[in-house]
């Protein structure tokens, strides 16, 4: 049997879980990760072959890879970055260490992994490396300075990449979601918590007005244009089973109107409308 293998990242919820769930029941061979061992636990009960891996740890990186090429004899035929976290408050507010623990999680565990997995996928001579992105890794939005950074930073890497691995039979791609139903507002609470002295910013009245009820404040109803996970795993779907895949895949109508804003407006007039987001 030639079952397709694939290592997903950050399963615990969200697209990470349902890309997981959904590849296994596609037919792929499917290795979860987790940060914690109580998810990687939980998701093995679920019927999926699960492992820890923590972004900021690189010997659990190490050990991850190494667990799941011992199961597929030596073998991967795609990797999918997802696993990340936000870290809110706005850029003046935002202290150097905590710049430093999310571009730790977001980018420098993405490349630690990359860079371990390339030498296996040019050995077999192919493979897929996919980089969950976002909306925000082409604007930005306020009070996201952090995760907007990463994002851009997570574009630029896999941009280069992609040129570089011409003609060795490994696709880079980028998967850019918009809005999606998740948990990762409500899992960014801790940083903000440890990072943000927000009761002393000179923003303290937009901080309770703006941030502090998107983050504390039950959510009455999904936000414009929302879209499931689901709609995420489609497209990665396609980003894996295509003959000649794209090197983006954009999700949701946001991604789409802003991709083309993008391009058509001016600076000064694109501020205006992301300063209203």
């Amino acid at each position: 049997m030639n079952q397709k293998t694939i290592l997903i990242t950050g399963c615990s919820s969200g697209i990470g879980y349902d890309a997981a769930h959904r590849l296994k029941a596609r037919g792929w061979r499917v290795f979860a990760t987790c940060r914690k061992q109580t998810d990687v636990d939980r998701l093995i009960a679920e019927g999926l072959e699960a492992v820890q891996l923590d972004y900021a740890d690189p010997a659990s990186i190490r050990a991850a890879l190494a667990h799941v090429l011992a199961q597929t004899g030596g073998t991967l035929d795609a990797l999918y970055n997802n696993g990340a976290f936000i870290s809110h408050g706005a850029a003046e507010d935002l202290p150097r260490e905590a710049l430093a623990e999310i571009f730790e999680v977001n980018v420098f565990g993405w490349h630690d992994l990359i860079r371990l997995v390339i030498p296996v996928m040019r050995a077999q001579g192919h493979g897929r490396i996919i980089n969950c992105s976002s909306i925000l890794g082409f604007i930005v939005v306020p009070w996201r300075s952090a995760y907007n950074a990463t994002k851009y930073a997570v574009e630029a890497l896999s941009d280069t990449l992609r040129i570089e691995m011409r003609g060795t039979g490994i696709h880079v791609i980028l998967i850019e979601p918009g809005p999606i139903a998740s948990r990762i507002d409500a899992n960014s609470i801790p940083h903000f918590e440890r990072w943000i002295d927000w009761e002393n910013s000179p923003r303290a009245d937009q901080y309770r007005a703006i941030l502090l009820k998107r983050l504390y404040e039950p959510k009455v109803r999904k936000d414009l244009f929302e879209l499931p996970p689901s709609a995420v795993t489609a497209k990665l779907i396609r980003a894996l089973e295509a003959p000649r895949p794209k090197a983006r895949y954009y999700v949701t109508i946001p991604t789409y109107t802003m991709g083309i804003l993008r391009r058509i407006l001016p600076t000064w007039a694109l501020d205006w409308l992301l300063a209203k987001v």
